[in-house]
């Protein structure tokens, strides 16, 4: 007797019996080579013990209760009986797995081992949300290894043209379903997404007014001047001072507006952005013109709670809205964002700094893998220099100093 198996005194005959079996090792249940294994934990599984083609083989059924006491039985029926006709029960009970795997649960498993990688708790929640409320009723019960193109338009025609970022998200958790169904031998074949992806069977959608100025830039020959006016501009200091740091800084919006004290060396003037924050997932290093060291010394007298540099409403942090709405209350039409492009602009017009070094202060990977290799490292002391000649170039050539007689005297 193995170590694992406890006496079979009484074969398990019923649900109430397997409830209270709690000893960890196998129980003999009232059905030929079928046992009840339970773990230290208390977790229970069925394993099947058959011979076939004089070999001995063990088959897992599942879990308890999630495969009852009645449907174990008449599964190790089955495959006892494949066994006996020379057939490989193994084999069988995978073929049968393949075929009863339903979308639904695909998607259910496929979230299951994607979220813990989903830091953004609402995205979790709304991933599975969107397939419940639009996917699981159509297809939801068809098995996985047979969705094929009609089955994705028949879902994403209903709100392709009514909601269509909506229809768009849908598509792409769609997708990831059913490559995790290939990756897990629950389907073959290419991905009837792709064919969505492209357009096919589906109208064009339309693209709305505020797609199509997004990112929509401000010219950098006017940004010195708009920052005159952005020191009195209609909003909060916090928000007055996060936009004219993210001016300086090159930073995107939500970099910004999550800066964190714990970010700031204000003695090496040096702003390091975590992985976690960053678009690229790498650790970004910003040095601090002598501006952004005064705005951060500004920021650090607003009242605060939390451990945000320019916080909100009781220390929250900024609305991903604030800058927009500050910038459209000023009149102007562009984005926070936009105010890269300008950097971008003004640096390959206006300076003479090399390629790759302007596209590290934007934290953008170096797609040449010559430069790569090449520059192993972040460059701090260039980009130190970069991010002054940008500020020199902002204030119009003045020096901080000028700068605080300017605001001073207004």
């Amino acid at each position: 007797m193995s170590k694992t198996q406890t006496p079979d005194r009484k074969p398990l005959d019923s649900d109430v019996a397997i409830r209270g079996r709690m000893t960890p090792g196998r129980h003999r249940v009232e059905a030929r080579g079928l046992y009840l294994n339970v773990t230290a934990d208390g977790s229970k599984s069925w394993v099947l013990r058959v011979v076939a083609n004089g070999r001995r083989r063990e088959l897992g059924l599942g879990s308890y209760p999630d495969v009852g006491l009645a449907q174990a039985k008449t599964e190790s029926a089955r495959y006892r009986q494949v066994a006996r006709r020379g057939g490989d029960p193994v084999a069988e009970r995978d073929k049968d797995r393949i075929e009863l795997m339903t979308f639904e649960q695909a998607a259910r498993a496929a979230y299951d081992d994607h979220k813990d990688s989903w830091r953004n708790a609402k995205h979790q929640a709304q991933w599975i949300n969107t397939l419940t409320a639009y996917a699981f009723d159509p297809i939801g019960n068809k098995p996985v290894s047979t969705i094929e193109s009609p089955d994705v338009l028949k879902v994403l025609a209903p709100i392709w043209l009514t909601k269509p970022e909506t229809a768009r998200r849908v598509r792409q958790r769609m997708a990831l379903v059913l490559d995790w169904g290939k990756a897990n031998g629950y389907r073959t074949g290419e991905n009837p997404c792709n064919a969505a992806r492209s357009g096919a069977g589906l109208p064009k959608q339309p693209m709305k007014p505020e797609d199509k100025r997004h990112f929509a830039a401000m010219s950098y020959v006017n940004v010195p001047g708009f920052l005159e006016e952005l020191r009195a501009g209609p909003a909060s200091q916090s928000v007055l001072l996060a936009l004219e740091f993210l001016i300086l800084t090159a930073a995107r919006t939500g970099e910004v507006l999550g800066a964190k004290w714990s970010e700031i060396d204000l003695q090496a003037n040096l702003w390091t952005i975590p992985a976690g924050r960053m678009k690229a997932k790498r650790t970004h290093i910003v040095p601090l013109s002598l501006r952004a060291v005064a705005i951060l010394k500004d920021a650090a007298k607003l009242p605060r709670r939390g451990d945000y540099v320019f916080p909100g409403i009781e220390g929250a942090k900024l609305s991903n809205m604030a800058l927009l709405m500050l910038l459209r209350r000023m009149g102007k039409d562009c984005t926070a964002h936009g105010f890269r492009s300008a950097f971008r602009t003004w640096a390959a017009e206006k300076t003479n700094f090399p390629n790759q070094l302007c596209e590290w202060a934007l934290a953008h990977g170096i797609t040449d893998k010559t430069e790569a290799s090449y520059n192993r490292t972040d460059q701090r002391d260039r980009r130190r220099k970069l991010m002054a000649a940008w500020e020199t170039f902002l204030s119009g050539g003045a020096t901080l100093v000028q700068l605080k007689s300017r605001k001073a005297a207004n």
